[in-house]
Order: structure tokens, then sequence, then C-alpha cells
């Protein structure tokens, strides 16, 4: 169904309002607090999204697809090696200001009407394989890896420039050694 003008407007209204007040407060955060901060009433957040989890799908995959389309840009404009690190600094990044909002939204009984899971492996392969066939990342890595590593620094890491830090020590000990002599 093909919405209205006004109400695209205000169920956009609503969405970017809940991706800053959910990036602030986390998955729990007040509907209502999302609602005043979009400039509608309660009841038009609810006419758009009957339930919490639909409003953070709705949240979730729209941040989902700009990590997806960036690990494009990426690998279309810098070397694999270099295309996959700003990648997984973009993912340390994004896991940081979700709160468990991608923990949320992975679970099987989500609202996401995309497979989340499916489109952040689609992404990171996009990367990781160039990566490891250019010689820049071992051939044992995989996506797994990549989203376990950077989710346990998002998650220990107190600011972002300690999860850089952390991000680039760990990007090290996947990296191929050189020869030895």
């Amino acid at each position: 169904m093909t919405l209205r003008a006004d109400a695209r407007r205000n169920r956009d209204l609503l969405v970017a309002a809940a991706t800053g007040v959910v990036a602030e407060e986390g998955p729990e955060a007040s509907l209502n607090e999302i609602a005043r901060r979009a400039g509608v009433g309660p009841g038009t957040l609810y006419r758009h999204f009957p339930t919490r989890d639909a409003l953070l799908a709705a949240v979730f995959e729209g941040r989902l697809s700009r990590l997806c389309e960036q690990a494009e840009e990426l690998s279309a404009s810098a070397p694999p090696g270099e295309a996959l690190v700003a990648w997984l600094r973009l993912l340390t990044v994004h896991a940081m200001t979700d709160k468990g909002l991608g923990a949320r939204m992975m679970l099987p009984t989500s609202a996401a009407s995309v497979d989340c899971w499916a489109m952040l492996r689609a992404a990171a392969d996009g990367l990781l394989k160039p990566a490891q066939e250019s010689g820049h990342l071992r051939p044992d890595v995989d996506f797994t890896d990549l989203v376990e590593l950077t989710a346990g620094i998002a998650q220990s890491a107190p600011d972002p420039a300690r999860a850089h830090r952390l991000l680039t020590l760990t990007l090290d000990g996947l990296r191929i050694p050189p020869a030895r002599a």
C-alpha cells in the first residue's frame, strides 16, 4: 500500500526521531518521547508502528541498509584490505551506537522484515573475500569471526577512540604475517 505524502512524512519523522532516541537511550526508549521529538501524537506513532518492535525494526533496517551501502562504496573506491578495515570501523561504531538494538533485531523472533544476518553477511563477504584473495587477511577468518570481534569490541570499549585502538590491535592479529627471512 502506498502512503499519502503526509503519512509518509510522518513515518519518516518517526523513524528519524526513533533513531536518535534509541541511540541515546537504547531499545527501551520512551515511545512518547519518540512521538514528541517527531512532532506527532502517540496515536500517529501507533498507526504507523503498532508495536515497539515494528518501530525498532524500521530504525535498524535503515541503519543496516546504510552500513551495507557503505560496504559497496568502500569496495568500489579503496583497495581490498583498506576497504575491509574501514568498513569494520563503521561496523564497530554501528554496534556501539545501537545499544543492544542489533542483538534484538538479529533474533529469529524479531519484527525485522528483512533477513538482517543475510544483509550483513553479503556486505561483509563483498569485502572479506577480496581482502583474503589479495593477501591482506588470513584465509581462515570468516564472517562470524568479524561480527563477533567487532561486537565484543563495541560492548567493551568505553568510547570510539578506545574501540578504534582495540580494532586496530585485533586486525593486526588477523593479517597474514610477513614471510620470515
